[in-house]
C-alpha cells in the first residue's frame, strides 16, 4: 500500500473517530457544500453515515430536498428535529415534509419535533405575538397533515429569559446557547455554563416545561473573545465539558463546517464543525 493511500485511510478513520468522540442528544446538520450548493443524495448519505451515534438529527429547513434525503439516509433508530425556517412558507414546507414521508415510506413518527423559526425574537425579526401566530399556523397545517408530536419555537436562551411569553408557545422549551459568546467563559467551562443557562430558562418559564438546548458548540478557528479561544484544543475541551455536564439535554452544533456562511463578527461562524 502506498504511503499516500495509508494517509488517506488514516485521515478517513480520524474523521469517523472525531464524529463519534462526543455524546449528545442530537446534532445539527445542513445539506450544503462549501460553496452553498445543495449536496446530492449520495453526499447526504455519506454525511449521515458519520452521525449514527446521535439519536436526533436537527434540520433547519426543507430546501435542497434535505428532508427526503435525510429520511432515506438516517438509521431506523434516529429521528429528525425538523425546522420550518421561512415564516411565509409554513404550509408549503409542511406539504414538502409530507411528500418526503410518502416518497421514502417513512412516517410522522420519524420526526421527534417540528420547530417554527430560529431565533426570530433574538434577531428582531418577529415579536412574541407574531411567533405565536406562526406556531398556531404551523400546528394547524401539521395537524391536518397527520402530525401529532411536539411543536416548538426555537430562540436563544436570553431571548426566552427576557421574553417569558415565549415559554407559553412551545410544548417544551427549545433554546440555542453558545458559551463562546460569553466573554468570561473558557472552553473547559462550557458545560457548566450551558447547564446554568438551562436552569435560568427553566426558572424564567416557572419550571413548567422541560428545557432542551437545540444548539451548542465551540469554534475551532477564529478570533479570541475574552476567555474564549477558538482552536482545535479549545473545541475539544468545550465539547467534552458539555458532554460530561449535560450531554443528554443538548444538540451539538454542528456536524460539519458552514463554509457557505458569513464568517461573522469574530470570524468563527464557518468553523463549528465537529467533523472537519
Amino acid at each position: 500500500m502506498k504511503f499516500s493511500t495509508v494517509t488517506s485511510v488514516l485521515s478517513a478513520l480520524a474523521l469517523i473517530k472525531q464524529a463519534t468522540a462526543y455524546s449528545a442528544k442530537g446534532i445539527s446538520y445542513s445539506p450544503y457544500t462549501d460553496s452553498g450548493d445543495c449536496k446530492t443524495a449520495s453526499e447526504v448519505a455519506s454525511d449521515l453515515a458519520q452521525l449514527t451515534d446521535f439519536e436526533i438529527i436537527r434540520l433547519y429547513g426543507t430546501d435542497c430536498n434535505q428532508v427526503e434525503n435525510v429520511l432515506a439516509a438516517k438509521s431506523s433508530s434516529q429521528t429528525i428535529f425538523q425546522g420550518l425556517y421561512y415564516m411565509d412558507q409554513i404550509s408549503s414546507d409542511v406539504s414538502t415534509i409530507s411528500a418526503a414521508i410518502s416518497s421514502t415510506g417513512a412516517s410522522w413518527s420519524d420526526f421527534t419535533t417540528i420547530s417554527v423559526g430560529n431565533e426570530l425574537v433574538n434577531d428582531g425579526e418577529a415579536t412574541v405575538d407574531q411567533v405565536a401566530g406562526y406556531v398556531q399556523e404551523a400546528k394547524s397545517a401539521l395537524t391536518s397533515a397527520g402530525y401529532t408530536g411536539d411543536v416548538v419555537a426555537v430562540d436563544t436562551f436570553i431571548a426566552v429569559i427576557n421574553n417569558p411569553g415565549l415559554c407559553e408557545l412551545s410544548d417544551y422549551i427549545a433554546v440555542n446557547a453558545h458559551a463562546y459568546f460569553d466573554y468570561n467563559t473558557a472552553a473547559a467551562d462550557a458545560g457548566p455554563w450551558v447547564l446554568e443557562q438551562i436552569q435560568r430558562v427553566w426558572y424564567a418559564c416557572d419550571g413548567q416545561k422541560n428545557v432542551l438546548i437545540t444548539e451548542t458548540g465551540w469554534p475551532y478557528s477564529g478570533e479570541t473573545y475574552g476567555a474564549a479561544v477558538a482552536s482545535e484544543d479549545a473545541q475539544s475541551a468545550a465539547l467534552t465539558s458539555i458532554q460530561d455536564t449535560c450531554g443528554n439535554d443538548v444538540f451539538l452544533f454542528s456536524a460539519f463546517d458552514h463554509k457557505w456562511a458569513s464568517p461573522g463578527a469574530y470570524g468563527i461562524e464557518q468553523y463549528f464543525g465537529i467533523i472537519h
